[in-house]
């Protein structure tokens, strides 16, 4: 059987928060002057007032406005998955033969480059030597 470790000693008194006793409370809060009472006139004051309904044509137009407003963010939705999808990554598949894809991997290990690298240059120059 493995030897006990002993607990750390600490007091109850460490571990529990310096509290108020409820009889002292209880005379502060009886000390402490009540809310003034409030007049009927100050309450209605503070009440706010319903608000007059607007006219038709006030609620057509905002409507109209709430609709253009929409509509200008969809397009602008659009408009930026359309930028981001043509900013994606594209990928072209390429079976290459054993022997150039090892050239491939001594050149990119040589010039501490990728191998996408090479062949996204070569491509390049390939299409700028034809016109494209």
């Amino acid at each position: 059987m493995a030897p006990r470790r002993p607990k750390p000693a600490t007091s109850k008194a460490a571990m529990k928060p310096p509290s108020v006793s409820e009889k002292a409370k209880a005379r502060t809060a009886a000390s402490e002057p009540a809310a003034a009472p409030v007049s009927e006139a100050d309450a209605t004051r503070e009440r706010p007032r319903s608000l007059p309904n607007p006219s038709g044509d006030e609620r057509k137009s905002k409507a109209i406005e709430l609709a253009l407003a929409q509509e200008e963010g969809r397009y602008r939705l659009r408009d930026l998955k359309r930028a981001h999808a043509r900013e994606a990554k594209h990928y072209v598949n390429c079976p290459l033969d054993y022997d150039t894809k090892m050239r491939l991997q001594r050149a990119a290990f040589d010039n501490d480059i990728k191998m996408t690298v090479i062949i996204k240059a070569a491509i390049d120059q390939f299409l700028r030597d034809n016109g494209y």
